[in-house]
């Protein structure tokens, strides 16, 4: 912690730190004030070589203060989730370009309810990304809780909602199992998941036995998780718009508090504009469902369960004490963060999340069968997030990216396939491509904040 005083730069005069509250209501002083007595030429000057984190600065007020603000943070590599982002916007262009339907309303819908069981996969890998591990074992976890609850509900006439509940638990339990190896015996986490995996998927075909497939229960609870649609168009509209006002109601609070304490916050035009983007992608979204067969309850499972992710992270103590210990393990277990707590709870998340994106998975196949979760099961999970923005080397992302990155994968290969060029090994060949370039651009914005002093 720098014993700088507020509103006093490093090497910078008392007389200047007693004008610096005067400057903070007009536009940032970038010029260094001249020493108030002689200089030390013999005193070492490493302070004014120092870079000074931009952040510290005193932002502009108004809409040309978020510009200045906006474009400091991209020079300093803070990119966010901008060039996906960017590529997804693209990659619709050319698709609409090329096939003259990928933008209608029943492609769009198509496409939202394909990436809800990969996205709440993706989901759980973003927390354990986050720690800067790995979990393999997602994949035959997300098969195994179809195959358990299958079986107890068809095979051994369970009621279906038990079997679905016990199917869960289990899965948060592999997870535990997995966090304890890792956490308290140290085994590594690519160790211990890779086994998970081997291992899971032997215990899938074993509850299968014989059956190589088993069919959902005609309306019953897993059937209905991708086949149930909320047709009333208020519905879709009304979920939209309390979104919009979760949002700007969250920012507004948010500006308020930080005001309170003279923390540097966001201007009122920047909050107000934010909020406009999502109410346009919300209601657009809204009016493109309506035009079908209306909300989905997959795609409103999903994206609830990103927002609570979003906000755990953000907004608890919990989420604080993940990002400590995906940004560095040993200051976390010095400041009194439980890291064997954090890391068990983290990989019980993946599980869970994993075995409920297996669910749905199995609801959109309708059947659960001895290959689900496997082939590029993983693989997608793990790409969605990080082409999304959460970085490979543990301390940042967002569950947001697990949403934008299945989307753009989803895109590509629907776009693919409605341009005749469907085989696995071109959608496999491209979303390498779109992997790598999100692994390039994450190392070259962590390469620059070190440069800039902020990594």
């Amino acid at each position: 912690m720098s014993d700088t005083q507020p509103g006093k730069q490093p090497g910078q005069s008392p007389a200047a730190a007693d004008q610096a509250p005067a400057e903070a209501e007009g536009t940032t002083k970038t010029t260094v004030p001249a020493p108030a007595g002689p200089v030390d030429a013999g005193a070492p000057a490493t302070d004014a070589l120092t870079p000074v984190d931009p952040r510290l600065l005193v932002r502009e007020q108004g809409f040309a203060g978020y510009l200045t603000d906006f474009k400091r943070r991209i020079k300093g590599g803070e990119l966010g989730s901008i060039p996906v982002l960017v590529g997804l916007v693209v990659i619709w262009a050319i698709f609409e370009t090329t096939t003259g339907r990928f933008l209608d309303p029943s492609n769009l819908t198509n496409i939202a309810q394909y990436i809800v069981g990969p996205g709440l996969i993706a989901t759980g890998i973003v927390f354990v990304l986050l720690l800067g591990e790995i979990d393999l074992s997602v994949g035959s976890v997300a098969g195994l809780t179809a195959a358990l609850t299958s079986v107890l509900a068809v095979k051994q006439d369970l009621n279906e909602g038990l079997a679905v509940l016990l199917g869960l638990l289990a899965a948060g339990a592999i997870g535990a199992l997995h966090g304890f190896f890792f956490a308290r015996i140290g085994v590594p986490a690519f160790v211990v998941t890779l086994a998970g995996f081997l291992g899971w998927s032997g215990l899938q075909l074993y509850v299968m036995g014989n059956t190589l497939s088993i069919n959902n229960i005609s309306g019953g609870v897993v059937q209905g998780l991708n086949n149930t649609y909320f047709s009333d168009i208020a519905a879709a509209y009304g979920l939209a718009l309390v979104a919009v006002a979760a949002h700007l109601g969250s920012q507004l609070l948010d500006r308020k508090r930080r005001r309170a304490v003279d923390l540097p916050h966001r201007p009122l035009s920047e909050v107000l504009l934010r909020s406009g983007v999502v109410a346009v992608l919300a209601f657009a979204t809204a009016w493109m469902l309506n035009q079908e067969s209306g909300l989905p309850l997959g795609l409103t499972v999903f994206v609830g369960v990103v927002v609570l992710a979003a906000f755990v992270l953000k907004r608890t103590s919990y989420g604080r004490q993940v990002f400590a210990v995906g940004g560095g393990v040993e200051a976390a277990r010095r400041a009194g963060i439980n890291v064997v707590w954090v890391r068990i709870s983290v990989f019980t998340i993946s599980g869970f999340l994993g075995g409920l994106g297996g669910l749905f998975i199995a609801s959109q196949a309708g059947v659960a069968d001895s290959n689900l979760g496997g082939g590029d099961t993983l693989m997608l999970a793990i790409a969605a997030a990080v082409i999304g923005g959460t970085s490979l080397f543990g301390g940042r992302g967002t569950p947001w990216s697990a949403l934008i990155g299945i989307l753009v994968i989803q895109s590509i290969m629907t776009g693919l396939y409605m341009s005749g060029s469907s085989s696995d090994a071109v959608q496999s060949m491209i979303t390498g491509v779109v992997l790598l370039a999100a692994v390039v651009i994450d190392s070259v914005s962590r390469r620059t904040q070190k440069t800039a002093g902020r990594a």
